[in-house]
C-alpha cells in the first residue's frame, strides 16, 4: 500500500464548503450568444457529453408545418454527467467560457488537441477575475473531497473495515491535490484528461453494473425455488416461464437508427405523413437546442417509441432497468454505424451521410436483450462462488462478533461483581469508623461491676494502681 502524501493525510480531516452558483455577466448581443454557444459546445461536449439516460419527450408539430424551430440562443442546460465532480466540472466551464481570450482558442483548437491538454496551457492568458473565481471553485472542491474522503474513512473504520487508501486518493486525480489553494495549468490539464477517460468508461461501467444486477436477479430466483416443495417450484417455474414468453410477445423492434424507425417518429411522434419522410427536415426537429449536433440525449429520445414496444412500467415481466440498458444499446449502436469523429455527437453532416448507406434501410428487427445471451454459465458460476464468498465472510463476522459480544458480556459480569463486593467492603469500613467514634464517650461514663450484694465501684482513673489487700483504708460507714 503506498503512503499517503502528507498534504491529503491533513486534508482529510477538514470540513466541506458549499459551491455557490456561478453568476453570469450582463447579456451578450445576439452574435456573442452565438459565438459563445458555439465554442462552449466545443469543449463541452467533448468532457461532459451526459451519459445518463434521459426520457426526453419528443416535440409536436402542427401535420401541414414541418418547419424547422427557431435556434434557441441560450446554452442547453447541462445534465449530470454521472461523475462525481459533475458540478465542479460544469462550473470551471461555465468560468471558462467567460473569458474572451480562452473562448477566442477554444474555438480555434480541434478535439483531439484538447482532449491531449493542449489547451490547458491557455489558463495563463486568462483574466484575474477568472482566475480568482477558479482558485475559489479549487478549494470549495478539495474542501468538499476531504469531507467526503473522512466521512468513508468513518464508515470503514465503524464496520472494522480496511481503508483503501488508493482508491481514496483516486478521488484527487481531476486536480492536483499538492496545491489545494489556487487553480493552475496542471488543473486544467487533469480535469479534461480525467474527464475524457472517465466518460470514455462510463458506458462499459454501466454494461458491467447491469451484467451484476441480471445475474444476481437470476442467483435469487434459484434461491427462493430452493426454498419450496416440488409442487410450489413446479408452480414458480412455469409462472417465470410464462412471464418470459409475454415480455418476449411484441411488435418488430426497428434498427435503431434506419429510415424505418425514424419514419415511424415521423409519423408517431411528430404526426407527419410518413410519404414526406425528409432526413433532413427530420434531423432539425429533433434537434431541440439547435446547435446542430445531436447529442446523447436528443439521440436516445429517438428510441422511445422502440421502447414503448417492448417495456411497459405496470406489467409484471417488464424490468424497467432493463428497458435503459436496452436505451444505451441502441445509442452505442447508432454512434458507432455514424458518430464518423467519435466526439460522442452526430453531426448534421454525419446524419446525412449515415442515411445514405446501406444499412440505413435495413429492416431487420433488433435483437433485444432477451435475444442476446447476457453472461455465460462460467460467469454466473464465478458470481455465485464470490457472492458465497461474501456470505461466508459475512457469517464468519457475525460469529466473531457473537463471541466479543459474549466477552464483554462475560467481563461486564465480572465488573458488576467487582462493584458489589467493593460497595460492601466500603459498607464495612463506613461501620468500622462509626464504632470506632462512638467506643470514647462510652469508656468515660462506664462503672466497674462488682459482686452482688456490693455497691458499684467507681472506674479508676487509667494511672491509678490497685490498694493491696490489707492495706485498704476503712471506708466511712453513714448510718
Amino acid at each position: 500500500m503506498s503512503i499517503i502524501n502528507k498534504e491529503v493525510e491533513t486534508s482529510l480531516k477538514q470540513s466541506s464548503s458549499v459551491i455557490a452558483n456561478p453568476v453570469r455577466e450582463e447579456p451578450e448581443t445576439e452574435r456573442e450568444m452565438g459565438t459563445r454557444r458555439s465554442m462552449q459546445y466545443c469543449f463541452w461536449l467533448v468532457l461532459v457529453c451526459a451519459w445518463v439516460s434521459v426520457d426526453a419527450v419528443p416535440i409536436a408539430v402542427d401535420k401541414n408545418k414541418a418547419e424547422p424551430p427557431k435556434e434557441n440562443l441560450d446554452p442547453p442546460e447541462s445534465t449530470d454527467t454521472g461523475l462525481h465532480y459533475d458540478r465542479y466540472l460544469r462550473e470551471v466551464i461555465d468560468f471558462l467560457e467567460k473569458d474572451p481570450h480562452f473562448r477566442e482558442k477554444l474555438h480555434n483548437t480541434d478535439m483531439e488537441a484538447i482532449k491531449q491538454g493542449k489547451l490547458a496551457k491557455e489558463l495563463d492568458f486568462v483574466g484575474h477575475s477568472v482566475r480568482t473565481k477558479l482558485d475559489e471553485l479549487k478549494r470549495q472542491e478539495v474542501n468538499r473531497l476531504r469531507t467526503l474522503i473522512k466521512a468513508k474513512q468513518d464508515v470503514a473504520g465503524g464496520k472494522g473495515m480496511t481503508v483503501d487508501y488508493e482508491a481514496l486518493l483516486r478521488q484527487f486525480e481531476h486536480l492536483n491535490h499538492m496545491n489545494p489553494h489556487t487553480f493552475e495549468v496542471d488543473d486544467l490539464d487533469k480535469l479534461i484528461k480525467s474527464a475524457t477517460s472517465d466518460l470514455e468508461n462510463y458506458d462499459k461501467e454501466r454494461h458491467e453494473d447491469f451484467k451484476r444486477y441480471e445475474m444476481r436477479k437470476e442467483h435469487e430466483r434459484r434461491e427462493h425455488l430452493k426454498q419450496l416443495d416440488e409442487e410450489e417450484r413446479k408452480k414458480e417455474e412455469a409462472h417465470y416461464e410464462e412471464m418470459r414468453k409475454k415480455h418476449a410477445d411484441h411488435p418488430k423492434v426497428n434498427h435503431p437508427g434506419s429510415k424505418d424507425q425514424l419514419k415511424e417518429v415521423w409519423e408517431e411522434s411528430d404526426g407527419l405523413d410518413p410519404e414526406d419522410f425528409d432526413p433532413r427536415t427530420f434531423f432539425s426537429l429533433h434537434d431541440t437546442n439547435g446547435d446542430g449536433y445531436f447529442d446523447e440525449q436528443e439521440l436516445e429520445a429517438l428510441f422511445t417509441k422502440e421502447l414503448e414496444k417492448i417495456y411497459d412500467p405496470k406489467q409484471e415481466e417488464d424490468d424497467m432497468i432493463e428497458m435503459e440498458e436496452e436505451r444505451l444499446r441502441m445509442r452505442e449502436h447508432v454512434m458507432n454505424e455514424v458518430d464518423t469523429n467519435k466526439d460522442r455527437l452526430v453531426s448534421r453532416d454525419e446524419f446525412m451521410a449515415a442515411t445514405k448507406k446501406k444499412e440505413f434501410l435495413d429492416t431487420d428487427p433488433w435483437e433485444t436483450l432477451e435475444q442476446n445471451q447476457l453472461y455465460t454459465d462460467e460467469e454466473m458460476r464465478e458470481f455465485e462462488e464470490h457472492l458465497a464468498r461474501e456470505e461466508n465472510t459475512l457469517n464468519q463476522k457475525t460469529v466473531d462478533l457473537d463471541k466479543q459480544r459474549a466477552e464483554l458480556e462475560r467481563q461486564q459480569e465480572e465488573l458488576n461483581a467487582q462493584k458489589f463486593e467493593l460497595q460492601q467492603a466500603m459498607e464495612h469500613m463506613e461501620k468500622m469508623k462509626q464504632l470506632k467514634t462512638e467506643s470514647p464517650a462510652e469508656v468515660k461514663g462506664s462503672v466497674v461491676p462488682v459482686s452482688p450484694g456490693q455497691g458499684a465501684m467507681p472506674a479508676l482513673p487509667a494511672d491509678s494502681k490497685p490498694i493491696a489487700p490489707g492495706h485498704q483504708q476503712d471506708l466511712p460507714v453513714h448510718s
